[in-house]
This record gives C-alpha cells, structure tokens and sequence, in this order.
C-alpha cells in the first residue's frame, strides 16, 4: 500500500527555479508549503544513477536525509532515440558551462547539429520520474512521458529547458509557446505528478 504524504511542507529536491515553480502549480494547493533545496541552501548530490528513477531516488533521499523530511525530486530530461537516447539522463550536463552556469540554447544548438550530421528521425520524448521519499528511506516512485518531435528554430520564451524546441504531438505550439497553464495540462511532469498525487496527496 502506498504511503501518504501528511505533512504541511515539502521539500523540492531542486535548483532549477522553473521545476520548482511548476511541481508546485501542478501540486494544487494539495501541500501547504513547498520549499526548494536551494532555498535552504543544501548542495546538490552527485547524480551517479543510470536511470531516471535512479536519479530521481538518490536526489529525494539525500534531501529526506538532510532536511528530516519528506523530500521530492525530479529527474527528466529529453529522449531522442535517433540520437541513441541522448541527451537522456545528461539533459542537464550538456546545458554545463565551465562556470557552473547552464546555457540552454546553445544545448539546444548542439542537438540541431546532431540531427543534422546524421539526418536523423527527429521524433523525441521528455520523461520524468518523481521520487518522494522520507527520512527512513522509503520512496514512492512514478514516471511520466510526452511523445512529440524536434522544431528549429526554438520557438517560444515560455518554459525553461528544451522547451522551445519541443512540439508535443498533434499540437501546435512547442512547449516555448504555450501558456504554462496548457503545458501543465499534457507535460511528463504533469502526467507523473497526476500519477503522484492520486498516489501519496489525494485521499
């Protein structure tokens, strides 16, 4: 039986000020507080698993183990199977400046060059895994994917990421067009928070 969250904050095992604000919208007013990593100024771990899960896992446990509460991470990124998998679990890394700073345009200019070398299918996917796991080391996991295809040029200011280049299936607008309330409603995060809330929030 899965376990409920019944507390009044949550720690979002995150940097990333856009994940934290949209984990937060799609949690629906179903926690009090929620609270970022960085906000209480709690490194980030080395991300040293293979999976999505994995990752999502180590984050939330480090946090849970650091904080003496429950803790919520995501790990996600975009999937472009012609590209075998990458940028994958590196999504982020390959956003990496010397300096520690992420640049997502030129990420997002790397991966239109791949395609390009390659002529490559350009069908991709973002996935998600959404870990919450408490001090004693128990975790709720659960996944979510959006299928759609790769744009260039990136288009749209919406979002964060790879956003501007991702154009969902059937739609019309990459998810740097849409407004974030109709983002919300079709993301991997999305999905996997819905699968989270019914899960661990809802009662």
């Amino acid at each position: 039986m899965a376990r409920k969250f019944t507390g009044d904050t949550l720690i979002i095992a995150s940097h990333n000020p856009g994940k934290v604000r949209e984990i937060a919208a799609l949690l629906d007013g179903r926690v009090r507080d929620c609270v970022s990593a960085a906000a209480l100024d709690l490194a980030d771990p080395e991300e040293t698993g293979d999976t999505f899960r994995a990752n999502a896992e180590l984050k939330a446990r480090y946090v849970a183990a650091a904080t003496d509460g429950p803790a919520l991470a995501d790990d996600s990124g975009l999937v472009v199977p012609a590209l075998d998998g990458e940028p994958g679990i590196h999504s982020a890394r390959w956003a990496e400046r010397p300096d520690g700073t992420r640049d997502f345009a030129d990420a997002m200019a790397r991966l239109e060059e791949r395609l390009a070398e390659r002529g490559a299918d350009r069908g991709a996917y973002f996935a998600c895994a959404l870990a919450l796991c408490w001090p004693d080391g128990h975790c709720e996991t659960v996944d979510g994917h959006v299928h759609g295809s790769l744009v260039w040029p990136p288009r749209g200011g919406q979002g964060f990421g790879y956003d501007p280049v991702f154009l969902p299936a059937g739609g019309a607008k990459t998810f740097g067009e849409m407004a974030p309330a109709d983002k919300h409603r079709i993301s991997h995060r999305a999905v996997a928070l819905a699968l989270l809330r019914a899960r661990c929030f809802d009662p």
